[in-house]
């Protein structure tokens, strides 16, 4: 891979990382609980599992789903489930929940959450399917590559998303200011599934 076609895939994992999607409100709803030092946990979590996800969808995973496209659907359908689940719970969640569970999403949680989430797959279907290079003579060596520079563009968007989320708590004081940011990012989080799928 050229240093051109790096920067190019670099950008694009920027692109991905910062645009609004399940895992930027998770990284939000984290900031918001437990500010910018509780919430890395998750930041990092979502980086590294997307990273992971790019290197074996890169090493074959990709392939399967190209060959069969129902396995995607599966998975896209699954997550979609899911994360309209969470969207209920966050929506639905009650003021004294939230300042209960001071506890923001962690490492690892974070980082299985990723391979759930219907936009990861899509990125990281994309992702092999546009930069890597058929002549490649070790067939981990670019999904390697491609999987560090997403993780390398991953950090400091996530870290935005958290550092917002980490700047709401002020307002979150008053039990109506979190039910009310509960309702927003729980739809929110319903709204970024819907267009995903559709």
């Amino acid at each position: 891979m050229t240093t051109g076609q790096s920067l190019a895939f670099l950008l694009f994992s920027f692109v991905a990382a910062i645009t609004p999607g399940p895992s930027n409100l998770m990284l939000t709803a984290s900031g918001a609980v437990a500010g910018v030092r509780g919430g890395l946990p998750c930041l990092v979590g979502v980086a590294c599992g997307m990273g992971l996800l790019i290197l074996v969808v890169g090493a074959g995973v990709g392939h399967l789903t190209a060959i069969h496209p129902f396995v995607l659907k599966g998975i896209n359908g699954i997550g979609a489930a899911f994360l309209f689940w969470l969207s209920w719970k966050i929506a639905t969640a009650r003021p004294a929940d939230h300042d209960a569970a001071r506890t923001p999403v962690g490492f690892w949680a974070a980082a299985a959450f990723q391979w759930i989430n219907p936009k990861s797959w899509i990125v990281g279907a994309a992702a092999a399917g546009t930069y890597l290079q058929a002549d490649a003579s070790v067939a981990w060596v670019q999904p390697a590559w491609l999987a560090l520079l997403f993780v390398t563009a991953a950090l400091p968007s996530g870290f935005v998303w958290l550092l917002f989320g980490a700047s709401m708590q002020r307002f979150l004081r008053s039990p109506t200011a979190a039910r009310r940011f509960n309702l927003v990012m729980g739809a929110a989080l319903a709204a970024s599934v819907l267009t995903i799928l559709f």
